[in-house]
């Protein structure tokens, strides 16, 4: 009998094979008291676990055949890093102290404080970096408690299998991609885990979040993965795996025909040129935008250089990164967003600003502009960056004018401040701001006589509009991207540019995803950025369409505030 287990796919494909159970389960730690005579002892076990661990890494990241793409390797060099943080190694090493327990324990409640800075934040992306200290702190669990999973993965013999677990770190996965895995499913991860956006880079067709993904399943069994449905199927007869054996075969002709793409402009039918850039979170993220096509970057978050320190990075230290970003992407723009974090982040750098509501409180900009020790080292490296290349400066989180003239103000006088040392940078550095809250889409005529350009983020706008916490279950299906209110915002936003002549870009979800290109295009959104892996599909939807009949269909649209009329119509323009 067929069985179809439910998931959330996070990297498309057909995958076809025999099932390879690989479930491992939750790490059980216990505590217990230690003499003190025993505490030293105790350290000793725990640090050489660490190195342990950051020595089965260094193996894997060592055996990454030359010339992968640096991004995949990097996901390694993240857990490496967090091994190597001093807040995990030395709090730790403190409870161990001070409590008197053993070494499980104490990892355990440091990593449990740690987790809890991530799961606190308001960015999807940076809330999801929790899963890379899960997996880096159970990998030590593993050979405290001599449980070594790695041991495991490292027997081989995976090829062609799907594999069922109840989660995988990026380093696993490398390790079975080099053993040709078809696919995988997992019970916990995300959309934007580390495991999950590796899957992508690597083509591995994925799902997350399926219950028990081996129960219904038998080892070895033959099995189909839908790894954009999120769905696998068991116990097929011979003319359906014939049917998913045609749509894989399908699949590779459509995947061979996006990459003819790459080095082509995104110009519709009727000859409209669109902008197609990439959001990126690491410097090491550029190398998968070059493969895709994308001119720029529409979107490069800084927050990573203030994560896990209790001191802000300074101004040499962020203007090395900007640079190297500049020769990264070989003179296409670069969107620097200025730091985004503030009180949804309640220990470490910013425990002083802690706030009872984080997604309203001392964030973004307010953060910035009420500790200027903080920003404007950034906008002293991002100005001199400039000189190097073309640097746009984009500030998250505006809500009225005052906000707006605050850091106008701020940047004259840090270009004053750099004249007078004799720097060099863009005097004409243009600066922007995210349009993210309902309060900046219904003052963006205002925002657009003071500002040099727009970017959308559709996150936390449809957030903010329909009061819905996306990734809160007991109402992210209230979270509707064909919102009536959502699209007159954006609208509103996209007609302010026009007519100030301000340049309008999109670099929420919303603009990568194939579904709304078109509504998104008829709106007369000119401008995506977008993770790199969506990039091809928009162009190949962008290549397809033609501007003129698209208003005409979206004006029907805006008309209908019925979201059943609203899906239908959306189908509509998508045919």
């Amino acid at each position: 009998m067929a069985v179809a287990l439910l998931g959330i796919g996070v990297s498309k494909g057909t995958a076809i094979g025999r099932a390879r159970i690989i479930q491992h389960g939750q790490v059980e730690v216990l505590e217990y008291a230690l003499p003190a005579r025993l505490i030293d002892d105790e350290i000793a076990r725990f640090r050489a676990a660490m190195e342990a661990a950051k020595q089965q890494l260094r193996s894997i990241r060592e055996r990454v055949p030359a010339g992968t793409p640096q991004d995949i390797a990097s996901f390694i060099d993240t857990h490496l890093l967090m091994l190597e943080d001093h807040t995990l190694s030395a709090g730790t090493e403190e409870i161990i102290r001070t409590r008197q327990c053993n070494a499980e324990w104490a990892l355990k409640l440091q990593k449990d404080a740690v987790v809890r800075v991530f799961e606190s934040m308001d960015d999807p992306y940076l809330s999801s970096r929790r899963d890379d200290v899960e997996h880096a702190v159970s990998r030590v669990l593993h050979i405290l408690l001599d449980q070594d999973r790695h041991q495991h993965l490292e027997a081989g013999g995976e090829e062609g299998h799907i594999i069922l677990a109840d989660e995988l770190s990026p380093a696993e996965l490398v390790l079975l991609h080099h053993q040709n895995i078809a696919g995988f499913v997992t019970e916990r991860g995300g959309a934007v885990s580390h495991t999950a956006i590796l899957a992508r880079s690597l083509a591995i067709p994925a799902a997350v979040g399926v219950p028990r993904p081996d129960l219904g399943v038998h080892e070895d069994e033959m099995v189909v993965l839908d790894g954009a449905q999120g769905v696998l199927l068991a116990g097929l007869g011979e003319a359906d795996l014939a049917y998913y054996r045609r749509r894989q075969q399908a699949e590779r002709r459509h995947r061979n025909e996006l990459r003819k793409l790459r080095d082509l402009p995104a110009v519709t039918r009727d000859g409209v040129t669109i902008d197609l850039h990439a959001n990126v979170e690491l410097p090491e993220d550029v190398a998968a935008m070059r493969r895709a096509g994308a001119t720029g970057v529409g979107l490069f978050r800084t927050e990573f250089l203030f994560m896990n320190r209790s001191t802000a990075p300074d101004e040499e230290e962020q203007f090395d990164v900007y640079r190297q970003m500049l020769r990264k992407t070989r003179g296409g723009a670069l969107t620097i967003r200025t730091l985004d974090l503030g009180a949804d982040k309640p220990v470490g750098l910013f425990s002083e600003f802690a706030g009872p509501n984080p997604a309203l409180g001392l964030r973004g900009v307010r953060l910035c502009l009420k500790e200027a020790d903080l920003f404007t080292p950034q906008l002293r490296a991002i100005l001199r960056a400039s000189a190097f290349g073309p640097v746009r400066v984009l500030v998250p989180m505006l809500t009225n004018l005052a906000e707006v003239q605050q850091v106008l103000q701020l940047v004259d006088e840090t270009k004053q401040a750099l004249a007078r040392e004799g720097q060099r940078f863009d005097a004409k550095l243009p600066v922007g701001a995210m349009i993210e809250v309902p309060a900046a889409a219904l003052c963006a005529d205002s925002f657009a006589a003071r500002l040099d350009f727009f970017s959308i983020g559709t996150n936390d706008l449809i957030q903010y509009t329909l009061a819905t916490d996306r990734m809160d279950e007991e109402v992210n299906h209230l979270y509707d991207p064909l919102h009536p209110a959502v699209l007159q915002l954006i609208q509103r936003t996209l007609r302010a540019g026009a007519r100030a002549r301000v340049p309008v870009g999109m670099c929420g979800e919303m603009a990568g995803d194939t579904r709304y290109t078109r509504l998104l295009l008829g709106l007369g959104l000119r401008e995506f950025s977008m993770p790199p892996s969506a990039i091809l599909e928009v162009k190949r939807v962008i290549m397809q369409s033609d501007i003129g009949e698209l208003h005409r269909h979206v004006r029907r649209l805006l008309r209908c505030t019925d979201p059943e009329q609203l899906a239908q119509h959306l189908d509509q323009l998508n045919t």
